[in-house]
């Protein structure tokens, strides 16, 4: 089993950033393919990045493209989403998932993923 545990989300304004955080436990990330999801109010869950387990391929949501960064620290059990320039339509609360069979082709699909994190949510007010 792993646990995931989101952190660093917020309240700021249209133009700053944030730096959001998924720790884990109870099992190595090291193997699994990661994703960053979100869903706003009335909205479905959509993603926004996902990165290979060794972190050399990332993958983002057309609307967070140059804006949003996806990182993984492997030896420290944990993913980043650095989040820059951000507007009022990234509001949302942010999902932190891990696959066990994870593959670039599916990392839109949320069914993929095993583990979910309870999530954090970001507001950006204009």
């Amino acid at each position: 089993q792993v646990q995931l545990v989101e952190s660093g989300g917020g309240l700021v304004q249209a133009g700053d950033s944030l730096r959001l955080s998924c720790a884990a436990s109870g099992r190595t990330l090291s193997s699994l393919g990661m994703a960053w999801f979100r869903q706003a109010p009335g909205k479905k869950r959509e993603v926004v990045a996902a990165i290979s387990w060794s972190g050399s391929m990332q993958y983002y949501t057309d609307s967070v493209k140059g804006r949003f960064t996806i990182s993984r620290d492997n030896a420290k059990n944990t993913v980043y989403l650095q989040m820059n320039s951000l507007n009022p339509e990234d509001t949302a609360v942010y999902f932190c998932a891990a696959a066990r069979s994870w593959h670039s082709r599916s990392y839109r699909d949320s069914f993929r993923y095993d583990y979910w994190g309870q999530g954090t949510q970001v507001t950006v007010s204009s």
